[in-house]
């Protein structure tokens, strides 16, 4: 009979307490695209996206949900997931730009210096979801 635990890639503590706290902080972000945050993201669309910035914002809050579920039950495939969440963070870094290069305000963004200190976050939103789903080097 085969150990369930065989069928999972090893990992560590700390890298499941930040796995759990990523996909927390994306569901918390995927249910504030959909609700209380709606307009606030819809600055950060660019304008060269030939979509409804609202579609677009509820998408991607849709996204945000499903991978912050992911990364929480999937833990078989949480190296996969915590690929994809990491390609989504890449995917979504041209609106950071835009509301960076637009001077667009939003979540408290109401300076240039602001905007340009959130475009540092994506990287390690990225890091992030690389690292707390990897199996580790022994």
């Amino acid at each position: 009979m085969s150990d369930l635990r065989t069928d999972t890639p090893p990992t560590t503590r700390p890298r499941t307490v930040a796995r759990l706290l990523l996909a927390s902080a994306l569901v918390f972000a995927g249910l504030s695209h959909l609700f209380w945050a709606r307009k606030d993201f819809q600055a950060q669309v660019p304008d060269w996206v030939p979509m409804d910035k609202d579609g677009v914002v509820v998408a991607s809050g849709g996204v945000e949900i499903m991978l912050g579920a992911a990364l929480a039950v999937l833990t078989r495939d949480r190296v996969r997931v915590g690929r994809i969440a990491a390609l989504f963070f890449a995917a979504v870094f041209p609106g950071n730009l835009a509301q960076y290069r637009g001077r667009r305000s939003a979540f408290g963004l109401d300076t240039d210096r602001k905007r340009l200190v959130r475009l540092f976050f994506q990287p390690v939103l990225i890091v992030w979801a690389l690292w707390s789903t990897a199996t580790p080097r022994r």
